[in-house]
């Protein structure tokens, strides 16, 4: 199982492993991690599983699609790196990825 790592805003690490073919925003929630409130259960509706993806790991996450560029001008602290972590799914390439959680959800 790939590892995922959590580091909320005030540095603290959660690693969990997660399924491949669940999203970062499934392990999560199933893990516990706070930070990710996910209201609208994973449908792109919302912005409250906003994570900031670790700069080493952009590339090979991606970038968002559209729909959920549009739900990111709902969440807090955007930056370029950041990515609703309900549309990141989880595969063996993401093995060892590390994301933030802001501060606060949108």
């Amino acid at each position: 199982m790939p590892k995922i790592t959590y580091v909320d805003h005030d540095g603290t690490q959660r690693v969990v492993d997660a399924k491949i073919g669940s999203t970062v925003m499934e392990s999560a929630i199933e893990h516990g991690v706070p930070g990710i409130v996910a209201e609208c259960g994973g449908a792109c509706a919302c912005a409250t599983c906003h994570v900031h993806v670790a700069s080493e790991w952009k590339e090979k996450v991606g970038g968002p699609e559209s729909m959920e560029e549009d739900m990111l001008d709902f969440a807090f602290d955007v930056r370029p790196t950041s990515r609703l972590s309900c549309q990141i799914r989880v595969t063996e390439a993401l093995d060892g990825l590390v994301v933030h959680t802001p501060e606060r959800q949108g």
